[in-house]
C-alpha cells in the first residue's frame, strides 16, 4: 500500500556549452541563459515532480531561463492537496 499525501516538486539545470565554435558557428537556440547566485549557466531547465515517497511522475524541460513557478502545475500530478518546494514557489495564492 503507498500513502501518498503531497507533492514534491524542484529544477535542476542541466549546463549546455554556451561556445560557438561548431558548424554552424552558432548556440543552440533552444538553450538559455539564467543565473543562480552570483554564477551564470546557459542551457536548459529539468523540471521534476515527486510523490512523497521520491516517486518521479512528471518531468517538464524548458529553457534554463523559464522560472520555476511558471511550470509548477505541470510537474503536479493528481488531486494532491500538499506541496513541497524552495523559495521559488512560495506565493501568497499558493499557500
Amino acid at each position: 500500500m503507498m500513502v501518498n499525501k503531497g507533492a514534491i516538486v524542484d529544477a535542476t539545470i542541466i549546463a549546455a556549452p554556451s561556445s560557438t565554435k561548431n558548424a554552424s558557428d552558432q548556440r543552440d537556440p533552444e538553450m538559455k541563459q539564467t543565473k543562480k547566485g552570483n554564477t551564470c549557466y546557459f542551457g536548459m531547465k529539468a523540471h521534476v515532480g515527486t510523490d512523497t515517497g521520491s516517486l518521479v511522475h512528471s518531468v517538464v524541460v524548458t529553457p534554463a531561463n523559464t522560472h520555476n513557478a511558471a511550470v509548477m502545475y505541470a510537474c503536479l500530478h493528481g488531486g494532491k492537496q500538499e506541496m513541497y518546494g524552495d523559495k521559488a514557489y512560495v506565493h501568497a495564492e499558493r499557500k
